[in-house]
């Protein structure tokens, strides 16, 4: 199962060109780079995802999903019939993108690298671990909307992939301050 944490810490870089005070204010901080950190705790936090990846003919596809951040990884999963399957399975390249529909405050993130199908069912019980931490009783109440995902995972029924960044990029948003974050693994 691939990592990223914490042997691993991503090279961070702040791009200017899209990073700026847009209402200066007196005594307001500098435009800084966002920590890895936080968007890591973002990552966690996060309810829903949107998955793009590319079909065989080059035209695009974008989805929601659920994901769960676990150790420099994050996971996804999707039936094996569906679009996204049959898309990665032509081309694993992939984003996934989370965040705040806000012009004024948040921290959108792009994760990009490549979707890697999980089999080993030790790694499939420390996913579905993190998807139950993450989600709570989404997953794990007979009432969730999730309930029994952690059982399709097990079967075979819903094919969970590992994304471990490659690129990711952070847009953060405060009081007029736009930072534009770019961390490389």
């Amino acid at each position: 199962m691939p990592t990223h944490e914490p042997a691993q810490r991503p090279t961070t870089h702040l791009d200017a060109r899209y990073s700026s005070a847009l209402h200066p204010r007196p005594g307001a901080a500098d435009v800084t780079a966002t920590d890895w950190d936080e968007a890591r705790r973002r990552l966690t936090e996060a309810e829903i995802f949107w998955l793009s990846t590319v079909r065989p003919d080059g035209r695009p596809h974008v989805t929601p999903v659920i994901a769960a951040w676990h150790e420099g990884v994050l996971y996804f999963s999707t039936g094996p019939q569906e679009q996204k399957a049959r898309n990665l399975a032509h081309d694993g390249h992939c984003a996934l993108i989370t965040g705040r529909n806000s012009l004024d405050e948040g921290l959108d993130l792009v994760i990009e690298g490549e979707a890697v199908p999980v089999s080993d069912p030790t790694a499939l019980e420390a996913v579905i671990g993190a998807y139950e931490a993450q989600y709570g009783a989404h997953i794990t109440s007979p009432e969730g909307t999730f309930h029994g995902i952690g059982d399709a995972f097990r079967k075979g029924d819903a094919t969970v992939f590992a994304v471990a960044p490659v690129t990711a990029y952070g847009f953060g948003r405060d009081d007029g301050v736009y930072t534009h974050t770019r961390w490389t693994f």
